[in-house]
């Protein structure tokens, strides 16, 4: 109970003396609780960064628990809520959130983003879009020591490491079936995710419409995932770049319509891509646009090369906005450009 009414004044010190020593309390039934933190797609895709790494890693030794089933359909979950919160923040975070986690399970993450996003523009259903992440989340739980080894040096992988790589398809298949899963759907797109339309995959040189629709989705975005980030031993290709190279894949090795879609996804310029404007500003790409080669672009460095204090918005379908090039990263810098934290441009949907 209160010791005293609500804005009570206190007489004396002989009086603050009694109170201490009966002690008093608050009531705070009344209090209005504290607003909940934003959500934030950056802090979802870390979050599942974490949670993905431990528990591949207990998969991968062959150590996973009863729960481990549950655990990544939780890690699916982030993933999905974070693409449901903003697709243009967790695609740029592909070319900006490299450092939030180690290269192997910050790959699987992305390449989960793209999977997903590919599979909800051709309008699969809810179970099979959620297994095409669940599958591209855990595609090279069999080659994770490999994966750890490649990124850490630029010794080229002995002929031993070369046949792990190979076998990780099938590898993967059997510890995910060791941890407990038993979803054909996802074990499928696992082993297959390998396959070429012309047969030329592996492990088993399957063609055309005999590997499974995820399985293709996700040898697309592992592609581009691949290819646009940098590595000790492989310097990242321009975004517009990656992808022009998956659509020329796409005339063999890949599927050529699903090649079209995530292209169409994506746009010519992803989100995250540093181009030039026609009036010498040096921006990111900072949403798509309504045609894929107009997107919406936040310039950081002025037309006279100064760093821009406050970021401007261009609609690149004027003519003075329009896109001159495609910088890379280092381009940018060596221009005066700072690195980019991605709340700068995106706001508290990029909070980390």
């Amino acid at each position: 109970m209160l010791l005293v009414r609500k804005g009570h004044l206190i007489a004396n010190v002989n009086q603050i003396d009694y109170l201490v020593e009966r002690g008093s309390y608050e009531d705070n039934s009344d209090a209005v609780a504290p607003a909940p933190a934003p959500q934030s797609v950056l802090r979802k895709l870390n979050t599942a960064c974490v949670e993905l790494q431990q528990a591949l890693e207990l998969v991968a030794a062959r150590l996973a628990p009863n729960d481990t089933v549950r655990r990544l359909e939780e890690v699916a979950l982030l993933v999905t809520q974070a693409l449901d919160l903003s697709a243009d923040v967790a695609v740029a975070s592909i070319l900006h959130n490299q450092q939030a986690a180690p290269y192997a399970v910050r790959h699987s993450v992305d390449t989960a983003v793209l999977a997903q996003l590919a599979a909800r523009a051709l309008r699969h259903d809810a179970r099979a879009i959620f297994t095409t992440t669940l599958a591209a989340l855990t595609m090279n739980v069999g080659m994770q020591e490999q994966h750890v080894r490649l990124q850490e040096s630029r010794d080229k992988l002995s002929q031993q490491d070369l046949e792990r790589v190979r076998q990780h398809p099938q590898r993967g298949a059997a510890l995910l079936r060791h941890a407990g899963v038993t979803d054909p759907d996802w074990l499928a797109c696992v082993l297959h995710h390998h396959e070429n339309e012309d047969g030329s995959g592996y492990p088993v040189g399957k063609k055309g419409e005999d590997i499974p629709v995820g399985a293709k989705l996700i040898a697309l975005a592992d592609r581009y995932c691949a290819r646009v980030v940098s590595r000790h031993y492989l310097q990242p290709l321009l975004p517009n770049a990656a992808l022009r190279d998956i659509l020329l894949e796409g005339r063999s090795v890949l599927d050529g319509q699903l090649a079209a879609v995530m292209i169409r996804e994506l746009g010519i310029y992803p989100v995250g891509t540093w181009v030039k404007l026609l009036n010498g500003e040096v921006g990111v790409v900072s949403r798509k646009g309504l045609r894929s080669t107009m997107p919406h672009v936040e310039s950081v460095i002025g037309p006279r090369g100064a760093p821009l204090s406050v970021f401007l918005q261009r609609d690149t379908r004027g003519e003075l906005h329009a896109i001159r090039e495609v910088l890379a990263a280092e381009q940018v810098l060596a221009l005066g450009g700072e690195p980019l934290r991605m709340e700068q441009v995106w706001g508290r949907l990029a909070r980390p």
